[in-house]
């Protein structure tokens, strides 16, 4: 049976981003985000909860985040869900939580013409790099090119 692990959040940072290095030099950046989510009850009154949810950026990803986006910033990030598991040292109980892998990302606001906040040009970091047309992707085949 298919698998499918994809998540696509959008919501504001709890917290600066914080930067730390693996021993194989690799970037990883954690962060939380705060999700809101609005609705009216069956008796009418609107409503309002807010998930929290804990985030990991590896590499140019996780330093690009680390550079352009703050505290209370908002962002929308696409990636995979992990469960990190461990023994609690003080209770000896078993403990987890899911937390998301981010593999893209946008930023949301814009400052001073097409920047975000952090003074980075606004668009998607990706951990591989997109698709630009302008750089001849789709080049016209000549007839001799084709083998048939």
């Amino acid at each position: 049976m298919p698998n499918l692990n994809r998540v696509m959040l959008m919501g504001n940072l709890t917290r600066d981003p914080e930067l730390r290095y693996l021993p194989s030099n690799t970037a990883v950046v954690n962060f939380g985000m705060a999700i809101n989510r609005r609705w009216r009850s069956q008796e009418g009154e609107q409503r309002e909860e807010t998930t929290f949810v804990d985030c990991a950026a590896f590499g140019r990803t996780g330093e690009v985040i680390h550079q352009y986006v703050k505290k209370g910033r908002p962002i929308y990030v696409e990636g995979r869900l992990r469960l990190e598991q461990w023994q609690d040292k003080e209770s000896g109980g078993n403990r987890s939580r899911l937390s998301v892998i981010v593999e893209s990302f946008e930023f949301l606001d814009s400052r001073g013409g097409g920047q975000d906040a952090g003074g980075a040009p606004s668009g998607r970091g990706q951990s591989e790099p997109a698709y630009d047309p302008g750089k001849g992707a789709h080049q016209p085949v000549e007839e001799s090119d084709i083998p048939f």
